[in-house]
């Protein structure tokens, strides 16, 4: 990793990269990797609507890097902006290579919740 190349956010979730989450070639599905993306924004969207969130809209995703078996992926999600009842997060997906202690972005995109009261309607996000 560059001094240039660090990841923007807070760290919300980390998780090893697992045999079971690959193909024959020992690369992890894509699928997998945005599941994880999804599950971060989720907790940090719902820590700040101080309850239930849903994804509403991923937008612009592109695989830059290739997650491999072994791998620690790394979660980084930012709160860019606070609407009414949604909240939109910018989510990078950083791979810690282990075997060669390297830490490289493999994808980011942007990821827009929408709270939920009790019956599962739009809610009012509260205010900080």
């Amino acid at each position: 990793m560059t001094d240039a190349a660090k990841p923007t956010g807070e760290l919300t979730l980390r998780t090893l990269a697992m045999p079971s989450d690959a193909n024959p070639a020992g690369d992890i599905f894509g699928g997998w990797v945005m599941a994880q993306m999804d599950l971060a924004s989720g907790i940090r969207a719902a820590e700040r609507a101080r309850g239930r969130v849903v994804t509403a809209a991923v937008k612009e995703m592109a695989f830059q890097l290739p997650v491999k078996i072994g791998d620690t992926l790394a979660i980084y999600t930012e709160i860019t902006r606070v609407g009414t009842t949604s909240i939109t997060l910018n989510v990078e997906a950083w791979a810690h290579r282990s075997r060669h202690q390297a830490q490289e972005k493999v994808t980011a995109a942007t990821f827009v919740m929408v709270a939920l009261d009790e019956d599962g309607k739009p809610k009012a996000v509260p205010a900080e």
